[in-house]
């Protein structure tokens, strides 16, 4: 009997981008056999450990020595770099395995931001799948994996009919103001239930304050990850910015309106397999990236995310709830 391969995974951060990356691990495992571990920082282990086709999930706490002790005892014959960053890099160095690394296209993400002259033309997750090529590994054409267990959410029924809205994002020029928010709820009049992280406090409480509608429940800083993932799962429909709660919400198949400000979809970052009835409403005032993550707007301070008008969002909603 031939011995079964084993395989590193390696992808430390963040939510969204390790969400993108289990589609790479269910295809190794279901077209190789092998048996496959997963390196991640502590913060984001929920986000796979429940990974039906994972064999361990190692997690980096900043002490490189310990960690890499137990990964040498693992003995991998392969080892695939979804991060390609200093960190990860270095751990390939120390292990005695074939590396197979994701390669970034940092210069046609430049040109694209630059230029509007879109080189790269694929998600990335198909970007991903490049690495695991020589391993004749290919794309299976289906959805994220992610598991969300049944969580107790204290003082709303989850049963209701509601809509869920993620209102935070990495940087300003990836976030919809207050106003927009709350223009948009006090039309649709929709339970809505507000989704973010303690940084994202201060948005949610001046959406509160701008609203009419009363039925608005604020969750911001008060759910851990797998709690927001339920409340979006059982959720009518997840409104969001690019964030990597919606990257979540895609594997549920759920429809999904997604906002584009200094971030565009043509970065390859958009729900990935997500339901048909998933819509993406781009910014009017630019058609291409501002930057690479959003931090900064070639067009105004605060982001062109802002001139999405509130019209096109209730319109979009009242079309998929109705």
């Amino acid at each position: 009997m031939s011995k079964k391969l084993k395989i590193l995974v390696i992808r430390f951060s963040s939510i969204g981008d390790i969400v993108l990356t289990t589609p790479i691990v269910r295809c190794i495992k279901l077209q190789l056999g092998a048996e496959i571990d997963y390196l991640t920082n502590s913060s984001y282990e929920s986000l796979i450990n429940k990974n039906k086709y994972l064999n361990k999930v190692h997690i980096y706490n900043d002490n490189f020595k310990s960690t890499l002790k137990n990964l040498k005892e693992q003995k991998y014959d392969y080892i695939i770099d979804l991060q390609n960053n200093f960190r990860s890099i270095l751990f390939c160095l120390f292990l005695s395995a074939k590396v197979f690394r994701f390669k970034k296209n940092t210069f046609k993400r430049i040109w694209l931001i630059y230029t509007g002259n879109n080189r790269l033309n694929n998600h990335i997750v198909d970007r991903y799948f490049t690495a695991v090529l020589p391993l004749n590994v290919i794309k299976d054409k289906k959805k994220l994996d992610f598991i969300c267990i049944d969580q107790k959410i204290i003082g709303f029924d989850v049963s209701s009919n509601y809509i869920s809205w993620c209102i935070g994002g990495s940087y300003e020029g990836k976030k919809l103001s207050p106003l927009q928010i709350s223009n948009t709820i006090n039309e649709i009049k929709k339970p809505v239930v507000l989704i973010g992280g303690d940084g994202d406090q201060e948005i949610s409480s001046q959406v509160l304050r701008l609203c009419n509608y009363k039925e608005v429940f604020d969750f911001c800083g008060k759910t851990n990850l797998m709690q927001s993932a339920f409340l979006i799962k059982n959720s009518q429909l997840l409104l969001t910015n690019d964030t990597g709660m919606m990257h979540i919400a895609a594997s549920f198949s759920m429809p999904i309106i997604s906002f584009w400000g200094c971030t565009k979809p043509s970065l390859g970052f958009s729900p990935y397999m997500s339901s048909s009835k998933s819509v993406k409403i781009i910014t009017p005032t630019t058609f291409r990236p501002c930057s690479k993550h959003g931090k900064t707007c070639r067009v105004k301070q605060e982001g062109c995310i802002k001139n999405i008008s509130s019209k096109k969002i209730i319109e979009e909603v009242n079309r998929l709830i109705n």
